[in-house]
């Protein structure tokens, strides 16, 4: 029989309701997660045993959306749901990150975790009910996981923390922060802020934490009612124990001998030598190497941790404060719009920067409805930056991570559309990688935009710091390479200005750290952020004043709304011509903007002259250039306003008498005619005859009175 249950409890003005034994129960762990009418279904299945020779753990966490939450049917000619989308992708991301981290250290057990997003209230954010919901089937289902952990999101306005703030809410916040952890303290942070300091940050991190304690006692609780008998704890044997001593004996001394070395490779080369010796030796001894792989990545974590406390100094023999050397360089692409090369120490990104028009903008299918995106950030991480040879193929989760990292960092600095109405896409290359190549991202994407005379309020850098957390003592780490990062215990992502902070990034892979590790990070962060800007002010201190040659020049107009459907003509027609002739592309919005997009001045003049053509009233005394489109017995008719026509009569075709129209015109002709007004009807008058064919001059006080048409109209 199974064990249904239900706690609820009211967060931050709405009522939280945790359920279990009514769904999916054959999982190990299911907990239908409701948060307003935002449900979300999170279950937890573990295989029992671990398969032989596994020397890591298998962690899968799946969040996805369904249509049908929102009301909706998808998009696309199969009408179901497919590959994940990005926000799925990052909310998978934002789920592991802090769950990862309490599974024991030994469990190498398949665990997968899926969350399910049902109803959407278009208010509250499934992410952070997805968080908890996953939390909660973890704690019930048995597998070994020292949680619960809790989520909140926070906001800011005014000076004021906001608790979950629904999605109207955070329009005029001036901060979105994710944060996660357990009763002891916080084990992940993701936000994007707008300039704001290092007290704000740490503030919003320690109320969010605060805010999601009565979360955690609900899971607690809900453990208690229908909490599955825990698996048994894989404990080490005496025979592990020996072979960790013998690995300790043989390979202490050689491989602590080869991170002395401080360049990558060489190191790389040194440990990797020392590490086949010990594998060798422990063969030789009818021991089991397999095992020792793994134990020896604890060796190397040990000796690097140690060495860092005890002498102050890291493996590439810098202190915990200093950044590497710098190198920025801009517009090393002769035909890109902007461009620049970051490279600090063996870190080094590439980024491109594209600027394009509204027709550019990426249309994004969500749950709460379409929108479009006119900034993108693409982060591309080739095998080759870190030595190896790899299968290249579409990004991966980490990449899609780190490209909306950087993206948020730099977000809250662009222009608004109606300042610089282009379409943004920068490219990050990462050319080389040894610690922080999202970092790296972050000041090329800044100085590429810049390059490519985006004007950015402010140029923005960014670094990591890590950590080093033993009972006896603890070291924050600037500008933190691969090993530090492997081998550490925090890697904590700070982006931002002179000002204050656009984003934080933080992940703990320990059970917690506290508030103070926090703030000396953030000031350490600050001073390494500080520096970091004044290397990129070497290559660019601001945003040049004009983009690239090769980049299309926007020019905005505006026309009568009532005007917009002669502009797009008949099914298109109209505006399908502007673009042929004119070379020019074009954007019309609702509102009777219109923007002009050419790489040559004389084709975004020739397409504004069509389209005020068109939009155009006829001024009576003013000379216009026409096309004879009709011609009757009387006169002829003259398109001379885009799709406005006006009556040449026979007698103002010519000085003297014409006996046919066709005397002197046929369709097809360019003619200049002068707009003599409007009859009873309102239509438009023309004259040829008051204007000199050849320069468009106005002659009317040079001529004299008409020549009097048709000889049977001057007969009568």
């Amino acid at each position: 029989m199974f064990n249904y249950f239900r706690k609820e409890l009211d967060w931050g003005g709405r009522k939280l309701v945790l359920e279990t034994g009514k769904m999916a129960r054959q999982a190990d762990g299911a907990v239908l997660a409701r948060y307003g009418d935002t449900i979300v279904l999170c279950t937890a299945v573990g295989v029992r045993t671990a398969k032989p020779g596994q020397d890591f753990f298998p962690l899968t966490v799946d969040y996805q959306e369904k249509a049908f939450a929102a009301g909706k049917i998808p998009g696309g000619f199969f009408k179901r749901e497919g590959r994940p989308s990005e926000n799925e992708t990052l909310v998978s991301r934002l789920i592991d990150r802090p769950i990862r981290p309490l599974f024991p250290e030994n469990f190498r057990n398949e665990v997968q975790v899926i969350a399910t997003v049902l109803s959407h209230d278009l208010e509250n954010d499934p992410d952070i009910v997805a968080m908890i919901g996953c939390s909660a089937a973890l704690t019930l289902s048995g597998i070994p996981f020292f949680g619960p952990i809790a989520a909140a999101r926070i906001g800011y306005e005014n000076g004021a923390y906001i608790l979950n703030p629904t999605v109207a809410q955070m329009d005029n916040a001036t901060l979105e922060l994710v944060v996660a952890g357990t009763t002891e303290g916080v084990l992940m942070v993701e936000s994007e802020a707008k300039e704001l300091t290092e007290e704000v940050m740490l503030g919003a991190v320690t109320f969010g934490h605060a805010a999601f304690q009565p979360v955690i006692n609900a899971i607690i609780e809900l453990a208690e009612h229908a909490a599955k008998e825990p698996w048994p704890l894989v404990e080490q044997s005496e025979t592990e124990i020996a072979l960790k001593k013998r690995i300790d004996e043989l390979g202490r001394a050689t491989i602590a001998e080869g991170y002395k070395e401080v360049v990558k490779q060489e190191r790389y080369a040194k440990v990797g030598a020392a590490k086949k010796k010990v594998v060798a030796q422990l063969t030789e001894e009818g021991l089991n190497a397999d095992a020792a792989k793994t134990m020896l990545k604890d060796l190397e974590a040990d000796i690097v941790r140690n060495a860092i406390l005890d002498t102050g100094l890291r493996i590439d023999g810098r202190d915990t404060k200093t950044v590497r050397p710098i190198i920025a360089e801009v517009g090393i692409l002769p035909r890109a719009h902007g461009s620049a090369l970051f490279t600090r120490g063996e870190t080094q990104a590439l980024c491109v920067a594209t600027l394009g028009t509204g027709q550019d903008e990426q249309i994004i299918d969500c749950l709460e409805g379409e929108y479009r995106e006119n900034f993108m950030l693409h982060y591309n991480f080739p095998p080759y930056s870190v030595g190896e040879a790899g299968r290249v193929g579409s990004p991966k989760r980490r990449e899609i991570g780190h490209g909306k990292l950087a993206w948020r960092a730099v977000h809250p600095l662009l222009p608004g559309k109606d300042i610089f109405p282009y379409t943004l896409r920068v490219v990050s290359e990462i050319l080389e990688s040894n610690g922080s190549s999202s970092m790296a991202t972050v000041c090329g994407t800044s100085l590429s935009l810049m390059d490519a005379g985006v004007p950015l309020k402010r140029p923005v850098a960014g670094i990591a710091m890590g950590l080093i957390k033993e009972d006896r003592a603890f070291a924050v780490l600037s500008d933190i390479l691969g090993d530090e990062d492997h081998l550490g215990d925090m890697d904590f992502k700070v982006a931002g200005t002179e000002f204050g902070i656009t984003s934080l990034q933080m992940d703990i892979k320990i059970t917690s750290i506290t508030p103070e590790i926090m703030q000396i990070a953030l000031a350490q962060a600050k001073d390494g952020r500080l520096h970091i800007l004044g290397e990129m002010a070497k290559a660019l201190t601001g945003s040049r004043s004009d983009v690239a040659p090769t980049a299309p020049r926007i020019t905005i107009i505006n026309v009568p709304k009532e005007k917009i459907r002669e502009v797009i003509g008949t099914g298109g027609k109209v505006i399908r011509e502007i673009v042929e002739v004119s070379g020019a592309k074009i954007d019309i919005e609702d509102d009777g903007t219109i923007k002009i997009a050419a790489t040559t001045e004389e084709a975004s003049k020739k397409a504004i002259d069509m389209i005020r053509g068109i939009v155009a009233e006829p001024e009576v005394g003013a000379v216009y250039t026409g096309k004879v489109v009709k011609t009757a017995d009387f006169g002829a008719f003259v398109n001379f306003l885009g799709s406005r026509d006006g009556l040449v009569h026979i007698s103002e075709l010519t000085q003297g008498r014409v006996n046919r129209t066709t005397d002197v015109v046929n369709v097809g002709d360019l003619v200049k005619v002068k707009c003599l007004g409007f009859d009873d009807r309102g239509k438009v008058k023309l004259s040829m005859r008051v204007v000199d064919q050849a320069t468009g001059e106005d002659i009317s006080d040079r001529v004299g009175p008409k020549g009097g048409g048709r000889r049977d109209e001057a007969a009568e």
